[in-house]
């Protein structure tokens, strides 16, 4: 008997935009129009989902920030482009940090990765 090997090309990566799409557009219909932008993009990166959720979402609680903070992820576009932020809008460490809910020790730890790789 001939085994086959069969090979899967399901992604591990949620589809940001349709998961978006689909939210904004039965519960916020009224938000389509500032999120427009990302939603026409053919994929969103980590950055646009941040922007997105700001969006929606608006001003959130202390502790809900902490929580979403330990369960973030950054790809490399996002992190360079955080990174860009700082440069253009010449902020401290701290107000980095702030800013995009993550610790000053990640903002470092990231200047030092990408300072090698640059």
């Amino acid at each position: 008997m001939k085994h086959t090997k069969v090979t899967s090309s399901v992604s591990h990566v949620p589809d940001y935009k349709k998961i978006y799409t689909d939210l904004i557009t039965l519960k916020y219909p009224d938000l389509l129009d500032r999120c427009k932008y990302f939603l026409e993009k053919d994929k969103l990166l980590a950055y646009d989902v941040m922007q997105l959720s700001g969006i929606i979402t608006g001003k959130s609680d202390k502790e809900t920030d902490l929580f979403n903070a330990k369960h973030k992820s950054y790809d490399v576009w996002t992190i360079r482009k955080i990174l860009n932020y700082q440069k253009e809008n010449h902020c401290s460490n701290q107000e980095l940090a702030t800013k995009f809910g993550t610790s000053r020790n990640t903002i470092t730890k990231w200047k030092k990765l990408f300072s090698k790789t640059a």
